[in-house]
């Protein structure tokens, strides 16, 4: 007897389709939402923390007074008037004239995860290998996944990726006779981790990537939320061949609107536009030009630094909270912008196999697993602190801590569990009713 499927059209999927995986942070949101549960999952901004108001007549007008441009077809490329406010918020981080950045080859994309599905494109065949600090962005594996090219994690540690590692894993995959085609990489704030590639380093990446031939895909999108001085110049800014430069307005205006761009070489630029065309034919005309009088009408400069001290606040409140609460054994990152905190479990706690239990104490946070390709980081969890006020995140810390101790406490008393058997524990528990929802 043959097995069956639900899926009537198994058998007429692209090959490209058979190694998709569901995000595990799409996986969680329907359950995170909910309003009883703490959620230090997501990586949501504080739209709230906008001047709504104004947000909103500006909209109302870019329909009333210019709906016959912005809610028509544009170009694929973007506007012109966009892309040079692009280049203005780039030169505040030192990407400017100087180091060649201009309006010409700037790609407006439909956010950030455009921008990579782009680059992938044009650059990955099947096989391919992409080098990615581990952990990386979860939606950057399902782009490369989606272009069935194989990810490479090099480590990182406090002070971001290891150059030692980066040069390893560079000759490693040389000897496989494989090929590398970039380091993706996110220098600054980086997610899932938090931590800041150091000063030094960076010139060290860079020069390692040179000598190998190995192009380099720099991911910015929280370079502006500094919490302590400006963050380190962006990589881009040191270097114009061989570096690509991706950034979004999701974290530092709305990610609502949808904007994000690339910064290309010269002759690479077109090939980015051809492909964007064939993929959406243009980005969305009104979401630009949203953005565009955005840049141009109101304080933005003025809302990033509301953005800065609002994370501060609320990053100081998930450090102090992990430090009060927090079993023994733990450790965390602690990131100087951006907005997460990347926390390593006590030795034996598996995050993944832990969920169904803390979603049942009404906490979710992010398991490692979905940080890497290869399905490893059990041992780590990914905590959000943009979006809850600081007095739900001192709540869900709480929560958190008592599912530890728990699992502490019953690993103490039955010893190591295999990995299925404390899902199928952790399953139990969240399946059990609860008095608190009901």
């Amino acid at each position: 007897m043959t097995g069956t499927t639900l899926d009537d059209y198994t058998d007429r999927y692209a090959r490209r389709v058979r190694g998709m995986t569901a995000s595990e942070i799409r996986a969680l949101f329907a359950v995170a939402s909910r309003p009883e549960v703490v959620s230090l999952a997501g990586g949501a901004p504080y739209v709230s923390a906008l001047a709504l108001d104004a947000v909103g007549e500006m909209l109302g007008k870019l329909a009333t007074d210019h709906g016959h441009t912005t809610l028509q077809y544009g170009i694929g490329q973007g506007t012109l008037e966009l892309r040079e406010r692009i280049c203005e918020v780039m030169a505040l981080s030192g990407i400017d004239v100087g180091c060649g950045a201009s309006p010409e080859d700037v790609v407006v994309t439909v956010g950030g995860q455009q921008a990579l599905d782009l680059v992938a494109r044009i650059f990955l065949d099947p096989g391919d290998v992409v080098l990615a600090e581990g952990p990386t962005y979860v939606g950057a594996l399902g782009v490369f996944q989606a272009a069935q090219a194989q990810v490479v994690h090099v480590p990182m540690d406090d002070d971001g990726i290891v150059p030692e590692a980066l040069e390893l894993a560079i000759a490693e995959v040389a000897r496989s006779g494989r090929r590398a085609k970039f380091l993706y990489t996110i220098p600054t704030f980086q997610n899932p981790a938090g931590v800041t590639l150091t000063e030094e380093r960076r010139e060290r990446v860079l020069d390692i990537c040179e000598r190998a031939g190995l192009l380099v895909v720099e991911d910015d999108p929280y370079g502006q939320l500094s919490f302590d001085g400006d963050a380190p110049a962006p990589l881009r800014s040191r270097r114009r061949d061989g570096v690509f430069y991706l950034s979004t307005f999701s974290k530092t205006f709305a990610p609502g609107m949808r904007v994000g761009w690339i910064l290309a070489p010269h002759a690479v630029r077109e090939k980015l536009v051809i492909a964007s065309e064939a993929q959406i034919l243009c980005p969305s005309a009104y979401a630009q030009a949203a953005v565009t009088t955005y840049l141009a009408t109101m304080p933005w400069r003025e809302q990033l630094k509301t953005y800065r001290e609002i994370y501060r606040e609320r990053r100081d409140a998930l450090l102090g909270a992990l430090a009060d609460l927090m079993p023994a054994g733990t450790t965390w990152t602690e990131p100087k912008g951006g907005l997460f905190v990347w926390a390593t479990l006590p030795e034996g706690l598996d995050a993944k196999a832990m969920m169904p239990r803390a979603i049942a104490a009404r906490v979710a946070y992010v398991p490692g697993t979905g940080f890497y390709a290869d399905g490893t980081g059990a041992g780590h969890m990914r905590l959000n602190f943009s979006f809850p006020p600081p007095e739900r995140i001192r709540e869900g810390v709480r929560r958190l801590a008592g599912v530890m101790e728990q699992e502490l406490a019953m690993r103490q008393v039955f010893g190591a569990m295999t990995g299925l058997a404390a899902r199928r524990r952790g399953q139990a528990a969240a399946d059990a009713p609860d008095p608190g929802l009901a």
